[in-house]
């Protein structure tokens, strides 16, 4: 099977992955608190990627560790936290509209610190998806007063930890199996966010909490499939594509975390889809290729 085909394969197995992820931290965050949710995320899915490529970090050199711990902090440590944090104050479909900016960052980062070339359409593009974000937490704020849009910040920020950590990857660490990078990822983030668990309590709280034991699946799941499996197949698709292709999975990922939130009786206004929309658009000039017409 070609790259080509492999790649799509790849992001459209992801955008259902992701996208069911908002639903299920939406359901996690019954039972735990933001912090509980992120570090039982990260603890859960590196003991799995241990077990699985605890073997392949014999490839790490020295310089790849440091590469490593960079963009394991920005995609696997902060992410799992913010994203809980911000999903206690916003709805789960809004929240996954705003990590389309992704695609975006990850331009604004190649260009400023890796060396990725940018075009005039491209340059509008970024505006574009920019000006979207505006208007898509100003819609929310207008519309969901009891809502607290200042939350969105975190999910900006995890969006710009995964545009590094996607450039890093394609710069530095292309030559690793993606479980490597995985695994020694979630390896970096593993003993902070035990730490933060141990501090929350969660195991002396877990002992005859009936909204723990049920929530603690969804938890699970969001940690084995949403977490652990989908990074491996994540950088996998970074090695077989571009950086900006990679990210575009979250073009669709909002399609499916909107139809979550919608079955889950979660509303969003016209104005807030709109705003999502020039998000998309903004994107899809970022990452539209001209195409050349040959005569005969």
């Amino acid at each position: 099977m070609k790259n080509i085909d492999q790649k799509w394969i790849y992001l459209v197995i992801l955008s259902f992955i992701w996208g069911s992820s908002f639903i299920l931290i939406k359901r996690s965050l019954i039972g735990y608190t933001p912090l509980q949710v992120g570090g039982l995320r990260i603890v859960f899915a590196s003991l799995l990627l241990f077990v699985l490529g605890y073997k392949s970090l014999s490839t790490l050199s020295k310089t790849d560790w440091k590469w490593v711990a960079i963009a394991g902090l920005c995609s696997s440590f902060f992410p799992p936290f913010f994203f809980a944090l911000a999903q206690t104050e916003i709805n789960s479909g809004i929240t996954s509209i705003l990590n389309s900016v992704a695609p975006l960052f990850t331009t604004l980062v190649g260009i400023a610190l890796f060396g990725l070339a940018l075009k005039g359409r491209q340059v509008l593009g970024v505006l574009i998806g920019l000006f979207g974000t505006v208007v898509l937490i100003a819609a929310g704020m207008e519309n969901n007063t009891e809502q607290n849009y200042w939350y969105a910040l975190f999910i900006i920020f995890s969006a710009l930890g995964y545009a590094f950590n996607i450039n890093i990857i394609k710069r530095y660490l292309s030559h690793l199996s993606p479980l490597a990078v995985t695994t020694a990822s979630f390896g970096v983030a593993f003993f902070p966010a035990l730490v933060i668990l141990v501090y929350t309590g969660v195991f002396q709280q877990f002992v005859g909490n009936g909204a723990m034991h049920e929530a603690v699946w969804y938890v699970m799941a969001l940690a084995f499939l949403g977490t652990a499996l989908a990074n491996i197949l994540f950088n996998k698709l970074i090695k077989l594509s571009s950086p900006v292709f990679a990210a575009s999975v979250t073009y669709l990922i909002p399609l499916v975390a909107v139809l979550w939130g919608f079955l889950d009786g979660e509303n969003i206004s016209l104005l807030q889809l709109l705003g999502g929309l020039i998000i998309l658009f903004g994107v899809w000039l970022v990452n539209r290729k001209k195409v050349v017409v040959q005569q005969k």
